[in-house]
């Protein structure tokens, strides 16, 4: 029977992971990483609960997201079952290779968690670290490894108290879904596994600005910044959601200024280079791009299959090399959304006791593709790249060989093969009835000149995201 419960147990701890990932394909990355990745499950017999790491996750979790987890559980649980849940305060231990297992919780007579009030302040503010993001679980291809070379560089200075100037700060910035935050974590994960006397905070954007509006409304905001200074690492995730937030951003600005004076280190991650941002002040976009600016990029298809077969190895479920560059195929828009589908994956082959094949992943992703199909076209490309080029539709499909229309075109060629299933000679006849083989020698020209020519590989990079953002 105890092994039985054991099966039970892990079923449903796919199903949470199926339903965080569902939550992190419908939330914004900010909302996402404030409320949801710090959410734990364990199970107390027939019961599910889910556990927030402090209140203040707690009743926000209850009162925007909560129902929304309800309905996503019920529709996945195993074998139809429904099974009472209930969210609470706590924390577990996690068990490499299985399901969270409860770690002891005790509590207050009067309900409130058995923490000092130092810990209290600290959770409140941030979630810290997550242990599953570590550099060794991090996959490494073209797209990223600039900055997971940056990212290691700066943890290990760190961890052996030796701060650089030349990389702080580190900021880490790409678009959603593409391993900013993993990296981020791997950053204090390292130091502290190095150096646990180091005193490291992590946080989300928002949770940064919601201990300023805490800290002006309780009369506090110099105990709260006074907090902040008092760390040798501080990471801060997703600093576009300072844009256009004045209070915000001067606090930051006076913190930021006092972590590097005193020598320690700052880390940061944005979805796009903070010149970019527009409402950000010029002094603070001065000191973001000061130290070691990163981009993480969207990462090839090789990467892609890659993820796949490192996040199923993870869980104990082999991913065949045919079936991992399947899904990669098919989906091209960002880590997170790859992951989320990996999940679905794995829940259909733990329900069905069954391994994971091509046809298996058919059924289980349907939807998921049918949606991507749906959304890139031959003539979505296209039009992108026409409005990008600010070249008329009709050059797409015109004879003319000038280059500033045949570069395009072959960008264009290129990109329907890489992120549409259609054949070269369906893609050549959507591009004013050119046949196969000029479609193959558009690809190839592209991709020699995506290595020796570098605004061709940006133009190429943006055109890719444009293309594939929802």
């Amino acid at each position: 029977m105890e092994n039985e419960n054991e099966g039970l147990k892990a079923g449903e701890y796919h199903v949470w992971r199926g339903v965080s990932q569902r939550l992190s394909e419908e939330l914004s990355s900010t909302d996402f990483n404030t409320w949801i990745r710090p959410l734990q499950m364990r199970c107390d017999g027939d019961d599910v609960v889910v556990l927030a790491p402090n209140r203040w996750v707690k009743e926000e979790v209850e009162r925007n997201y909560w129902s929304r987890i309800l309905e996503l559980f019920a529709s996945n649980d195993l074998n139809g079952q429904a099974r009472h849940m209930e969210l609470a305060v706590g924390s577990q231990e996690l068990v490499t290779g299985g399901p969270l297992r409860a770690g002891p919780r005790t509590r207050f007579e009067d309900g409130r968690d058995n923490r000092n009030e130092e810990d209290a302040a600290l959770a409140a503010m941030g979630q810290g670290l997550n242990p599953e993001f570590v550099f060794e679980t991090f996959v490494v291809g073209n797209s990223n490894e600039l900055a997971k070379a940056g990212a290691v560089r700066v943890a290990s200075a760190c961890a052996a108290k030796q701060f650089h100037a030349g990389t702080n700060p580190l900021l880490m910035y790409g678009g959603v879904g593409l391993g900013k935050t993993h990296l981020m974590h791997a950053v204090g994960n390292k130091i502290l596994n190095t150096a646990p006397d180091m005193k490291v905070l992590y946080l989300s954007s928002q949770n940064f600005g919601n201990s300023i509006v805490r800290g002006i409304r309780t009369h506090t905001i110099q105990d709260v910044t006074d907090l902040y200074r008092a760390v040798d690492v501080l990471m801060i995730d997703d600093i576009q959601f300072f844009a256009e937030k004045s209070r915000f951003q001067e606090e930051l600005f006076h913190v930021f200024n006092t972590l590097l004076d005193r020598g320690k280190q700052v880390v940061l991650t944005s979805d796009r280079y903070p010149t970019a941002i527009k409402g950000l002040e010029s002094r603070l976009k001065s000191r973001f791009t000061g130290g070691l600016p990163v981009e993480v990029d969207l990462p090839e298809l090789e990467t892609r299959a890659a993820i796949l077969q490192n996040k199923g190895e993870a869980e104990g479920v082999e991913i065949p090399v045919d079936v991992a560059f399947h899904i990669a195929e098919r989906i091209r828009s960002n880590v997170r959304e790859l992951e989320g589908a990996l999940q679905r994956v794995i829940a259909s082959a733990t329900f069905a006791d069954a391994p994971v094949t091509l046809d298996l992943v058919e059924r289980a992703l349907r939807d998921l593709f049918a949606i991507q199909n749906r959304h890139i076209t031959v003539d979505h490309i296209q039009q992108v790249v026409v409005e990008y080029f600010k070249i008329r539709h009709s050059d797409m499909l015109s004879k003319s060989r000038t280059r500033a229309v045949a570069r395009p075109r072959q960008l264009a060629m290129c990109l329907a093969k890489e992120c549409t299933n259609h054949s070269l000679p369906e893609i050549g006849d959507r591009f004013g009835g050119r046949d196969h083989t000029t479609v193959m020698h558009a690809c190839k020209k592209i991709a020699e000149l995506r290595e020796n020519n570098n605004d061709v590989a940006e133009d190429y990079r943006n055109l890719f995201r444009l293309v594939n953002q929802d």
